[in-house]
């Protein structure tokens, strides 16, 4: 084979630059890890583990209590089996020995071992309000008292700098490089440290309280509609007696739940699963699929995948089907809450409002 000079120096460039790349030094990219051993450890595995991933894939990961609840309820939707007591025991050993990842150095510092991007910033008060002084002394006049910002400063609830820092690391940097100008003329850059990390907590919970946990998604009285009309519409428009019973399922229902709850039941009643606290799965109706192939067996099971593509399910002995979506490839869907889907669509507020009145006086 003759090599030219061009391909002579186009391979001698490539070769530099691989041994280049390889002389690098830098971070070792971090190593799987495994579970911690502790009484619980064998039922995530079992459970977890044999389900359709390994158990690499939570080891590592910090997270709260609520947090790993709502891990376990996706991880229940998508197939996994388990008993309520087995599925309580697998938040409990999560939410025990993978709790939330704070650090202590945040803000870039050397010591750093804080989230990354998949985990959340779980925010601790006391930290801000440390950093309420912070931000009260050095920023609210450019962005506001609630961070929203305001004609001189740029909103910092949705500000990519800090929804994207965990623990102070992005807001500390921006502000040691950016020469940020700042209310008592300080140098932005003289904000670091504790400091840089408590404003990241406080602007952390601003986000927070905007998105979720602020005063406007704080449960409100409810109870504003007319239980006569929502009888009648009950019984009449909205077609539930169709369904229900109050005399059968919904017997004694005012009694069960709380206002609030029973708005979200009567709308929303497939989102309600696993409970908080990580015990006690709400029982629901899954949705089911039958898929029969050309010239093949029909199989029926519980919907894990469905879409354009590809369609995928779970039998009742629990083994895992799956096929590509072709037009000879008959697929049945049976959403028990489908009726449910389609009213949302044609309630008015006051129809709402009346049923949940109505569903309240049930005792």
């Amino acid at each position: 084979m003759t090599l030219t000079y061009r391909g002579l120096l186009i391979s001698l460039v490539f070769a530099a630059s691989v041994a280049a790349q390889g002389s690098r030094s830098g971070p070792p990219k971090p190593v799987p890890r495994g579970l911690p051993d502790a009484p619980g450890k064998e039922i995530v595995q079992r459970v977890c583990g044999a389900t359709c991933h390994g158990v690499e894939i939570v080891a590592g990961k910090g997270n709260t209590r609520d947090n790993w609840t709502n891990v376990v309820n996706g991880m229940v939707a998508r197939g996994a089996k388990g008993t309520p007591q087995e599925l309580g025991d697998i938040v409990e050993f999560l939410a025990k020995n993978l709790p939330p990842r704070t650090g202590a150095a945040g803000a870039g510092g050397a010591g750093f071992i804080g989230a990354g991007p998949d985990d959340a910033h779980i925010v601790d008060l006391a930290a801000a309000a440390r950093g309420k002084s912070v931000y009260t002394a050095e920023c609210q006049n450019c962005h506001g008292e609630a961070a929203r910002g305001t004609k001189d400063g740029a909103d910092l609830v949705r500000s990519l700098v800090v929804l994207k820092d965990r623990y102070g690391a992005s807001v500390g940097s921006f502000l040691k490089l950016k020469k940020h100008p700042t209310q008592s003329g300080r140098a932005s850059a003289s904000i670091e440290g504790d400091q840089a990390i408590d404003l990241a907590h406080f602007l952390h919970m601003k986000v927070a309280e905007t998105l979720r946990n602020g005063p406007y998604s704080q449960p409100i009285n409810v109870l504003t509609g007319d239980a006569k009309a929502g009888q009648e519409y009950f019984n009449g428009a909205g077609g539930c007696a169709k369904c229900h019973s109050v005399t059968g399922d919904l017997a004694g229902i005012g009694r069960k739940y709380e206002p609030v709850m029973l708005q979200q039941k009567f709308l929303f009643p497939k989102t309600l699963g696993f409970g908080r606290g990580g015990r006690g799965p709400t029982l629901q109706k899954p949705v089911t699929l039958t898929v029969t192939p050309a010239g093949g067996k029909t199989v029926t099971g519980t919907l894990v995948h469905l879409d354009d593509f590809n369609v995928a399910l779970r039998d009742e002995a629990g083994d895992y089907h799956s096929w590509v979506r072709t037009a000879s490839l008959k697929v049945e869907k049976n959403d028990p809450y489908a009726a449910h889907v389609e009213m949302l669509d044609k309630y008015t507020d006051k129809n709402m409002h009346d049923i949940v009145a109505y569903l309240e006086s049930i005792k």
